[in-house]
């Protein structure tokens, strides 16, 4: 039983690990891992391991020069109000039209219910809400 919880466990931290786009979420699964076998053997590696990819998923902040950027940028005339909240990591509105970061293609931004907010174009993946 015990090896088998912890093959297991083992194939779904590797599933886990390879699924995952963002470089946060490996690192994440390694750390947890090493704290998890510390504090809890080989099934704490696995479950730590887990958990750790889940953590290390939290979307990085964006770079500076591109913070400076979108908030230099003006409102647009034709303001977007939207009823529901604006979270990191969930995505805005596909219908939300979203411009470009012209030195930073992986992002693009956008101003909501008067606040500038950095997404990621493909997705409108909310990376940060500025003030």
């Amino acid at each position: 039983m015990y090896k088998a919880l912890l093959v297991s466990s083992a194939i779904a931290l590797s599933s886990l690990a390879t699924t995952a786009l963002a470089d946060g979420a490996v690192t994440g699964a390694a750390g947890g891992a090493v704290t998890g076998a510390i504090v809890g053997g080989p099934v704490g590696a696995a479950v730590g391991g887990v958990a750790g990819a889940v953590a290390g998923a939290v979307i990085d902040p964006p770079p500076r020069e591109v913070v400076t950027y979108v908030q230099a940028q003006p409102a647009p005339t034709a303001p977007v109000v939207i009823q529901q909240p604006i979270v990191v990591g969930k995505p805005i509105p596909a219908d939300v039209i979203v411009t470009p970061v012209p030195d930073n293609p992986k992002y693009a931004y956008t101003v909501i219910n008067d606040r500038h907010i950095i997404v990621e174009p493909q997705t409108h993946r909310v990376v940060q809400v500025l003030n």
